[in-house]
């Protein structure tokens, strides 16, 4: 008889299989996976090959954690459509996984970078950066809007684009470059919402890519008109056109709770 006929022991069969033996036995209690054969004398039981890509099916749709009465109901009507329903639903779910994942590790990238920016960083200096394009959820707002009408609205736009946490995503507020050029340092027109990998449609702002003016503000918005006004002086002196809107961001929320520590990065695109 073929070496594939014979019937391995549960030992056997467990570790051919990468798990322990309880697990076989609790599929069998359960009615999930009954062995081939059993010692009528000892109550051994006994496993045949042919059953390994049944038991294979049920570990792979355990991996996916799909509960058990699920795969009960799949092994008494197993069909090629039946397993294709099943793991597109399995693939749906892992592609939200693996987005919220890559989403959380872009918004970890930055904190780590904005980490080693405050380890490293002259706070006098205002430097010309490279950036890509980027899209940004916004929300308008004025001078007068409250910080819990802004707090509202913020949390309406994560629902709208289903963010689970606010750690999912990097936010900040935009000054238009026409206020700056007339000394008006507190016209705040938007917040924005950077959520990794969002791509452009409408109703988005796209932050143009290109060379942006860079540099950081540290304490009380009080006192940031004065860093607005050197900004202000660099570009003239360098011959740097600022144009569209400034954007304002604090990269070191998550390590104080002093105002008087608190820092926002400012980047404005330029034109030279």
């Amino acid at each position: 008889m073929h070496k594939k006929n014979s019937l391995l022991t549960i030992g056997q069969f467990a570790a051919m299989h990468g798990i322990n033996k309880k697990t076989l036995m609790w599929y069998d209690e359960i009615g999930l996976f009954k062995p081939a054969a059993i010692n009528s004398e000892n109550g051994y039981r006994f496993y045949s090959y042919h059953q390994s890509p049944i038991l294979e099916t049920i570990l792979l749709l355990r991996e996916l954690d799909v509960a058990i009465p699920e795969i009960q109901e799949f092994l008494k009507k197993r069909s090629a459509e039946s397993m294709k329903c099943l793991l597109d639903e399995r693939i749906a779910d892992l592609d939200k996984q693996l987005s919220h994942l890559l989403a959380v590790r872009t918004t970890l990238s930055t904190h780590r970078q904005n980490m080693a920016t405050l380890l490293t960083m002259d706070l006098s200096e205002i430097e010309l950066i490279e950036k890509g394009e980027r899209c940004l959820v916004t929300v308008d707002v004025t001078p007068e809007t409250s910080f819990e009408e802004e707090v509202e609205l913020i949390t309406a736009e994560t629902e709208k684009y289903r963010l689970g946490r606010l750690h999912d995503a990097t936010y900040g507020s935009m000054l238009p470059v026409s206020s700056l050029l007339d000394g008006r340092y507190d016209n705040y027109c938007k917040l924005f919402i950077e959520i990794p990998f969002l791509t452009y449609r409408d109703g988005l702002h796209l932050a143009p890519g290109g060379k942006y003016l860079r540099a950081f503000h540290k304490g009380d918005w009080d006192t940031i008109p004065r860093r607005y006004e050197e900004i202000l002086a660099f570009a003239k002196e360098h011959s740097l056109t600022l144009h569209e809107y400034s954007y304002e961001m604090g990269i070191n929320e998550n390590v104080t709770d002093r105002i008087e520590d608190y820092i926002v990065q400012i980047e404005i695109p330029v034109r030279q």
